[in-house]
């Protein structure tokens, strides 16, 4: 037999394992394949009147092979084996006299054990003795993740120890585990940056609702009138958050288009004071308000004066599928959904008593402590949003700082103003000293990189359908931390931040 024809039988042999076994792409059993081919290239060489009638492998042959590169494998990774095939006793401090190893009938270590008196087999008895970090003992682990359907680190080195005794096999079986791609696709495991710094909006005092952000929640069912044979309709809630005092603002609108936020937004500016930036995510609603806003400014710039004009509203939105970047707003929702829920329970009410429900629920809202209550009697009253709410006109001028002043040298609207910037000192002592700690992603364990394989999470999709990426840009942000990147998939380029993104383990030379 030619090498040519032996190569060519290696090819074939590879083309029709391909359609009957699911681990067609094991590298383990083509380097045992390749090493019997070879074997069997030699036995033919050496004896020319040797007939082989059958391209395909036997089970000796197969058998031999792994034999073959086993003891390969022992002799490059134990130095101990010399000593052995010697028949020389091992050193003192040689960590395999725990072992106690013997060589076989194919000079192939073993583990001596303690179960010669067990009816096991004899492969489970003395397990041949491997070093995790040679690439034999590598690919094998490959070999039976795959073939056991992606076995976790457990099972898969309890399935290897039936025949194999790996020293350090149980952490090659949780790199073996976690470097899987499929395994990492379905866990869909997310990058985690560093917890980001708070946005200055939330650190410079003013008066409150100058920065906010928004969001919605419900539905929740209204009735249309009272009595019986009243139809149910969905309503929702809009919640107007203060960046810098918590202050909550809720609103009652009757559906979700563009109108109707525009409607609670005038009514929010007409009790509230109208702010200078509005932060919120990407709903349809909030864009098609920021259009309508846009297109009323540039149409009626000439008949506006520039003052009017400069005194516009600020739309910030969040990056798509993003909401950890609004949890301000997301945790206003959540407080405002426990005491709606608790108060409803199953009764429906009309939109004007559900209306006055979140007013009631308002008001709770904002008395709530901002610091921690002190267990000294003699400590002022707990810090609320309340605070910085009662009192404030919607036009107010700037005045001069007056807490170093004397109480008894003011009028009553000076005091006032003193009070309310005691409030504000108070403020940036204690309620800002709690917004230090990061509450998690508190050490960045991986990054974003320029060129990576990565998975998109969908939440409506299973894992196996998600779709695959690759990252084309990056945006750092201002600590040069990457938490939004830009990823180009089969239907083109899309922006989505860590919290939607799996890096697969692969790199961008072997992918």
């Amino acid at each position: 037999m030619r090498p040519h024809i032996a190569f060519n039988a290696i090819v074939e042999t590879d083309r029709n394992y391909e359609f009957i076994n699911f681990s067609r792409f094991s590298n383990y059993l083509r380097l045992v394949r390749c090493v019997a081919y070879v074997l069997r290239f030699i036995r033919i060489c050496r004896n020319r009147s040797l007939n082989i009638s059958t391209i395909f492998l036997s089970q000796h042959e197969f058998s031999n092979a792994l034999n073959i590169i086993i003891l390969i494998s022992q002799r490059e990774s134990f130095p101990e084996y010399n000593l052995l095939i010697n028949k020389r006793c091992l050193p003192k401090k040689s960590p395999l006299l725990k072992f106690n190893i013997f060589l076989d009938d194919n000079n192939i270590m073993r583990v001596g054990g303690r179960l010669n008196n067990s009816s096991f087999c004899y492969n489970k008895k003395h397990p041949i003795l491997l070093q995790s970090t040679h690439i034999f003992t590598k690919l094998l682990f490959h070999f039976e993740h795959k073939r056991l359907l992606h076995a976790g680190p457990q099972l898969l080195l309890a399935t290897i120890r039936e025949s194999y005794w790996p020293i350090g096999g149980r952490n090659l079986a949780k790199i073996c585990y976690h470097k899987c791609v499929r395994c990492n696709r379905m866990k869909g495991k997310i990058a985690t940056p560093l917890m980001g710094n708070l946005p200055q909006q939330r650190l410079l005092p003013g008066y409150p609702f100058e920065c906010v952000g928004v969001d919605y929640a419900g539905p929740i069912m209204s009735a249309s009138r009272q009595g019986r044979g009243c139809r149910l309709m969905k309503v929702y809630i809009a919640i107007f958050v203060c960046f810098t005092t918590k202050a909550i603002h809720l609103e009652l609108v009757g559906d979700l288009t563009s109108n109707k936020y525009l409607m609670a937004l005038y009514r929010f500016i007409s009790r509230r004071g109208k702010p200078v930036h509005i932060y919120s995510d990407n709903g349809t609603s909030f864009v098609g308000a920021y259009n309508e806003i846009s297109k009323f400014l540039k149409a009626n710039c000439d008949a506006l004066s520039d003052t009017v004009v400069s005194q516009g509203i600020n739309f910030h939105f969040i990056p798509a599928y993003t909401p950890h970047f609004g949890g301000l707003w997301e945790a206003g929702v959540k407080s405002t959904k426990y005491h709606l829920q608790r108060v409803l329970g199953n009764c429906n009410l009309t939109f004007e008593e559900l209306n006055t429900t979140l007013t009631q629920i308002e008001a709770i809202l904002n008395s709530r402590p901002l610091t921690p209550l002190s267990t000294d009697p003699a400590d002022y009253t707990p810090l609320t949003p309340g605070h910085f709410i009662i009192g404030r006109p919607l036009i107010s001028l700037p005045q001069p700082d007056l807490r170093q002043s004397t109480t008894s040298n003011l009028s009553r609207f000076a005091r006032i103003e003193q009070l309310r910037q005691h409030f504000w000192s108070r403020w940036s002592k204690e309620f800002v000293a709690e917004l230090q700690q990061r509450t998690k992603w508190q050490s960045g364990k991986s990054e974003l990189k320029l060129d990576t394989l990565v998975v998109i999470k969908e939440d409506h999709l299973p894992p196996l359908k998600w779709k695959l990426g690759r990252i084309v840009a990056i945006h750092p942000g201002s600590d040069g931390i990457v938490r939004v990147a830009d990823i180009r998939t089969s239907t083109g380029v899309i922006r989505r931040s860590f919290s939607k993104i799996c890096p697969l383990p692969i790199s961008s030379t072997s992918a």
